[in-house]
């Protein structure tokens, strides 16, 4: 498992809490020195208008720092996309998040859709047709929902626990490619008071375990949201744990 990292990340571009000081440093703590770091380059405004209006793209341009760490965190997503389809699964550890960004809108933290713009510029090269979405936030990802409404080869998927991921997942059986809006505010100790530490490692292993099965292992995550920096950097080491786990 490579991990996608650029150090503009740990800059506070804004005021809200996926901004926060330390919030990407405790996960970059936790996990450094057990993976292979990969730096990325930003995106291009092409790829910002893969699935977002030029209004759109505009409005965020006016603003400084945070574009600029916007535009990285695209890139993330990207590069996380491009290494796995060489058959390298990764982890991009990025932020501002991105689900909650839609064609010409954005609210909850994000600005653009991550993932979202990763899985299109694929698409648009050619290089996969049928793609699912795994969403592990506590929070819905409408964007990412309503930017692919009406593609009937892109299926979203909002994690409400763990026997419905297995349920999704079971459904289709042969994809190209498996995304994961990786988000951890639903643990015990952050805003969702729902999942342990140990079953994001379990969603892990499902989700890696049925990529190697449906589309030959060619799987990627984001992170999202996630808030609490005493157990945020232990819960992507698990879900990472889970995502290397043997069959």
């Amino acid at each position: 498992m490579k991990v996608v990292f650029h150090e503009i990340y740990r800059q506070v571009y804004d005021f809200d809490p996926a901004a926060a000081e330390g919030r990407i440093d405790c996960i970059v703590d936790e996990i450094k020195g057990s993976y292979e770091f990969i730096e990325p380059q930003p995106a291009t405004e092409s790829d910002i208008l893969l699935v977002h209006s030029q209004s759109h793209l505009e409005k965020i341009k006016n603003r400084g720092l945070l574009y600029e760490v916007a535009i990285h965190s695209v890139g993330g997503a990207i590069k996380a996309a491009e290494l796995a389809m060489q058959g390298e699964p990764a982890f991009a550890v990025l932020r501002p998040p991105g689900h909650h960004a839609s064609e010409d809108s954005c609210w909850g933290f994000c600005w653009f859709n991550n993932v979202a713009i990763a899985v299109e510029k694929l698409r648009q090269a050619g290089a996969v047709k049928k793609v699912l979405i795994v969403d592990t936030d506590l929070h819905f990802g409408d964007g990412t929902d309503n930017i692919f409404a009406d593609n009937p080869d892109v299926f979203y998927y909002h994690i409400f626990n763990i026997d419905g991921l297995k349920d999704f997942l079971g459904m289709h059986e042969s994809c190209d490619l498996i995304a994961v809006s990786a988000g951890f505010d639903k643990h015990k100790l952050d805003w969702g008071l729902i999942l342990s530490t140990e079953d994001f490692r379990t969603i892990g292993k499902i989700i890696s375990g049925h990529a190697r099965k449906a589309c030959g292992g060619k799987f990627f995550a984001v992170l999202e949201g996630g808030y609490n920096h005493q157990v945020l950097g232990k819960n992507v080491r698990a879900m990472l744990e889970g995502f290397d786990a043997p069959l």
